[in-house]
């Protein structure tokens, strides 16, 4: 498993790019210089997240989100565990 966070990834179920092993991890996203918390999916090649519009949702009860363009920089919180392995000494 690599150490660095997938192009595209999001918090929805429903999302072709949810993946919950590497939500797992912990994903921090910092965009536009500030870290954000809030994020429910980004894309660093496109340089976009999508934030929770207030506790409002759509007609189907999923929340509502907003889309915001600018800088984004991606990383996770804990590493993998392939890297626990790696950095484990041989006996």
């Amino acid at each position: 498993m690599s150490d660095t966070p997938p192009d595209r990834l999001s918090s929805n179920p429903r999302s072709p790019y949810f993946d919950q092993s590497l939500l797992e991890r912990g994903i921090g996203i910092r965009f536009k210089g500030q870290q954000r918390h809030d994020v429910e999916e980004y894309c660093l090649s496109e340089g976009w997240i999508r934030v929770a519009l207030g506790k409002k949702v759509d007609r189907h009860g999923q929340p509502l989100t907003l889309k915001l363009s600018g800088e984004v920089e991606a990383w996770f919180e804990r590493p993998g565990a392939d890297a626990a392995i790696e950095e484990a000494p041989e006996a």
